[in-house]
């Protein structure tokens, strides 16, 4: 199966929680696409095997996976939204989070619909 590994950057970790991450990419068969650094950082695996990623369904599937992945990692909803540094970490380390999925899996469609739920302004 096809997934996505999202983690949390040790050395960002000791300067601010929940603020980089570092994503892979590996197939079926368990060769790396994209070196991830071996730590003791959170991860999450983002499975997408059984996804058709020639459809815009699968995307959209695929994307909602790798949101609620960062979530999950970033600790978003976690975060006591008074606390305005810490939930402007959090945040920010999310969107890097899924911006750098979404890279590394590498579909034009998937980018599609990231580009589209990006804030304008």
């Amino acid at each position: 199966m096809n997934r996505v590994t999202t983690r949390l950057s040790s050395q960002r970790r000791a300067l601010a929680p929940l603020a980089a991450l570092a994503v892979g990419l590996v197939c079926a068969s368990g060769s790396a696409l994209a070196a991830v650094p071996v730590d003791a950082a959170p991860s999450v695996k983002v499975l997408y095997g059984d996804l058709n990623l020639a459809s815009g369904a699968g995307n959209s599937a695929l994307y909602a996976r790798i949101v609620a992945a960062a979530r999950r990692v970033c600790d978003v909803d976690r975060v006591d939204i008074r606390d305005l540094a810490r939930s402007s970490q959090a945040r920010s380390c999310e969107a890097r989070a899924i911006a750098e999925a979404v890279q590394a899996v590498h579909s034009p469609q998937l980018a599609a619909i990231h580009d589209g739920r990006q804030p304008r302004g």
